[in-house]
């Protein structure tokens, strides 16, 4: 199939699916990309930006089929829902082995999805949905990568989420150990890897790759942080009975990242390997993250 049709990213105004656009438009790959709503200023911002819009929803599947039509690959991240009861792994799993049957039923030749890394049962986390996409991804017949990063550095921007993001007077609060590394990938390094699988088919066919680009204790990622940003940040480790109350699903979580073993387990060496500029901590504050941090201090909303 010929590289000069369009790689079709869904997930296109969000976090993900935004960055692989930027990433590929800025390797001249061009891009059709997934939207409910063309007139949404994001979405404006993509056609701006030289993507093509594809007004589609994952609950129609004639609209997945369509906007895949006439595409080379598709970059797979449907959306997931956290409520109380915890993550909508149905949902999740729904939408995103529609954008499978939708791809095959338009004879596009390659998916690659992002899910997240392992850690643990996944059933105990709500990560069941990811599993069951993979798997019909990796039974489709195209040609696939599964990328399965880890938290996101970007995560240190959330305000109002019961846990993580740095929140006033200068507090990251969250359920992992303060004393063990804690893995974490920029987003713009989650596009990169899908850029590389979007530029190598076969050589990437196949491929399971977790995504880390630092590993550092989040005690140590705070005094990162505050010497960045000029402000004083330190961590509070979230008590068992706090994630508990939060939702089972974070409860496990808390017990899963105190058991032997447990936590994200990427090779950053041999990912650095595979794309040398993987961003640390550092660079991630250093290309913009720093001032973002404080101007989330300074106009945070109370965590719900």
């Amino acid at each position: 199939m010929s590289s000069e049709l369009p790689v079709l990213v869904t997930g296109a105004t969000g976090q993900q699916g935004g960055a692989t656009v930027r990433r590929l438009l800025a390797d001249g790959v061009p891009v059709r990309a997934l939207v409910r709503d063309r007139d949404t200023a994001a979405a404006r911002a993509l056609a701006e930006a030289g993507a093509e819009l594809a007004l589609g929803s994952f609950d129609d599947a004639d609209s997945l089929r369509a906007a895949a039509t006439g595409t080379r690959a598709v970059f797979l991240v449907p959306v997931a829902a956290y409520t109380a009861g915890g993550w909508d792994v149905s949902d999740e799993a729904r939408h995103g082995i529609a954008v499978v049957d939708a791809a095959v039923a338009a004879g596009v030749e390659q998916i690659v999805f992002t899910g997240v890394a392992s850690a643990g049962d996944p059933d105990s986390w709500g990560m069941q949905g990811k599993v069951r996409i993979e798997q019909a991804v990796a039974a489709s017949g195209l040609r696939y990568t599964l990328l399965r990063p880890v938290r996101f550095m970007e995560n240190y921007l959330l305000q109002g989420s019961p846990v993580d993001g740095v929140r006033p007077p200068g507090v990251h609060y969250h359920l992992f150990p303060a004393d063990r590394p804690l893995q974490m990938i920029a987003l713009d390094d989650i596009a990169a890897f899908a850029a590389l699988a979007f530029a190598d088919p076969d050589g990437w066919h196949g491929r399971a790759i977790e995504l880390a680009g630092e590993a550092i204790t989040p005690v140590d990622a705070a005094a990162v942080i505050s010497e960045a940003t000029g402000r004083a940040v330190h961590y509070r480790e979230a008590t068992e009975a706090e994630a508990d109350a939060i939702g089972p699903q974070l409860g496990s979580v808390w017990r899963l990242a105190r058991q032997s073993g447990g936590g994200w387990h990427a090779d950053v060496d041999a990912l650095r390997t595979l794309y040398p500029p993987l961003t640390s901590l550092r660079d991630w504050l250093d290309r913009g993250g720093a001032e973002r941090i404080v101007e989330r201090i300074d106009a945070s909303v109370p965590a719900r």
